[in-house]
């Protein structure tokens, strides 16, 4: 209970999942809390950028992958940027959990081929929340 959980999830590539990923969120926000909610957030413009916009991005999200005790990734949808915050909780020793909708990608074999990260695939949301709910137990 009350562990802090970095959600990462495609933002800028990714925009068919924000509904869902705010369902995701919500779930894990029943027990403990997510300090990255603006992933789930459909109001939240993924095409605002610029050099300074994306550096605070970058100090705010690492502070968070430093400060969080594990982190959640959905990544149905490939993404730089999970990609790199994946590896920056694997170096700073944080628990990374990956999951995808094994009917619609295939994993990289970066992630795969790491037994550091635990990846689980799955179908249906019922599937989803149960794996959730195991970690965070």
């Amino acid at each position: 209970m009350n562990k802090k959980v970095y959600f990462a999830g495609s933002i800028r590539g990714g925009q068919n999942d924000t509904a869902f990923y705010h369902e995701i969120i919500s779930k894990i926000n029943q027990t403990d809390q997510v300090l990255t909610e603006q992933v789930g957030d459909i109001h939240h413009s993924a095409m605002e950028h610029g050099r300074s916009k994306d550096q605070a991005i970058y100090d705010k999200d690492t502070a968070w992958l430093r400060e969080c005790d594990l982190v959640i990734a959905e990544c149905t949808h490939p993404s730089l940027g999970v990609g790199y915050e994946m590896a920056y909780a694997e170096k700073n020793l944080k628990p990374v959990y990956i999951f995808y909708r094994h009917s619609e990608v295939e994993l990289s074999a970066m992630l795969t081929g790491d037994p550091y990260f635990h990846i689980q695939s799955y179908e249906t949301k019922e599937e989803l929340w149960q794996m959730i709910s195991a970690i965070l137990k």
